[in-house]
């Protein structure tokens, strides 16, 4: 298969993975259970699937690599990076406002940028990083006058911005180990070293571990599948082909899927400054994909 068209479908992966990962706020939003038990839950149901996913992959004539030392030693530090990245954006949320959190946690493309060109070379123009700066702006538009720089709880701000960089090494983890091992062995095994994190969380603040309904079930089991199966499930597929620096800015269009999912099934207005911030995220992505992805000719490292 050619680059160009392992490009284009890597493209594809990745952009019904983004859509899937922005129906997650609906399902949290719609859950009978605290954000961290719904969290957990989220991963949880979602292993039996992913086990089905590594065992298509390991079947013949697909020879799998055995796991090594440094491999067990990734996956873990991927599974507490996002068991982190989840915890924290939990508290962020609960000490300052959501628009706050919300802003200051998008910050990860930073985070992720500077780890990708040290660890992987990638390659980073002024066009991209110009991207990158009316992708923030977009953010900042999107989330309206609801954002207060300076008006915020400084621990809750502070919390957004660990919750970006643990997100951001989450991001970087799974660039890592695409290039050692495929998707499902990467999502499974990531998502069973999140769990006890997730647990811990959600017990050290109380929170019960039963839906009261059918319906309540049923977000948690969507939840599963639709965001971390196949959202973040796709993402991974895509990170294996797609440099992290690009791929960590196109997941800033989650925003723009929620929101405008919010509008369609929860009646959630969507301002004029919100549809601008809408339109400026998406033009963002499209200036990162245009400096941010190899094109016939040029390489994506120096």
């Amino acid at each position: 298969m050619s680059p160009a068209r392992t490009t284009r479908l890597a493209l594809m992966a990745l952009s019904v993975g983004i859509v899937g990962v922005g129906f997650a706020p609906i399902f949290m939003r719609l859950s009978e259970l605290g954000p961290n038990s719904t969290a957990l839950y989220r991963v949880a149901f979602a292993l039996p699937f992913l086990a089905a996913w590594m065992w298509l992959e390991r079947r013949p004539p697909a020879e799998p690599r055995p796991l090594d030392r440094r491999d067990w030693l990734v996956l873990a530090l991927s599974g507490l990076f996002w068991s982190g990245d989840l915890v924290f954006w939990h508290w962020s949320v609960a000490l300052t406002s959501v628009a706050n959190a919300t802003f200051f946690a998008t910050s990860s493309p930073i985070f992720v940028i500077v780890g990708a060109w040290v660890l992987f070379h990638e390659r980073i123009t002024k066009g991209f990083l110009a991207g990158v700066l009316l992708t923030l702006v977009g953010a900042a538009c999107l989330l309206g006058s609801s954002l207060s720089f300076g008006g915020g709880d400084p621990l809750g701000d502070g919390f957004g911005l660990v919750t970006a960089l643990f997100f951001g090494s989450y991001m970087l983890t799974i660039k890592h180990l695409r290039g050692r091992l495929p998707s499902g062995t990467i999502m499974l095994l990531s998502g069973a070293f999140s769990l006890p994190g997730l647990l811990l969380a959600a017990l050290l603040m109380g929170e019960g571990f039963a839906a009261e309904t059918l319906v309540g079930w049923s977000m948690l089991i969507g939840l599963a599948l639709v965001a971390h199966v196949l959202g973040q499930g796709l993402a991974a597929v895509a990170l294996a082909h797609l440099p992290a620096s690009f791929t960590s800015v196109a997941f800033l269009g989650e925003p723009v899927v929620a929101a405008l999912l919010a509008w369609l099934i929860l009646a959630e207005a969507l301002g004029p400054l919100q549809g601008a911030g809408c339109l400026i995220i998406l033009a963002g992505v499209w200036l990162a994909q245009r400096y941010g992805l190899p094109r016939a000719g040029r390489p994506t490292t120096p």
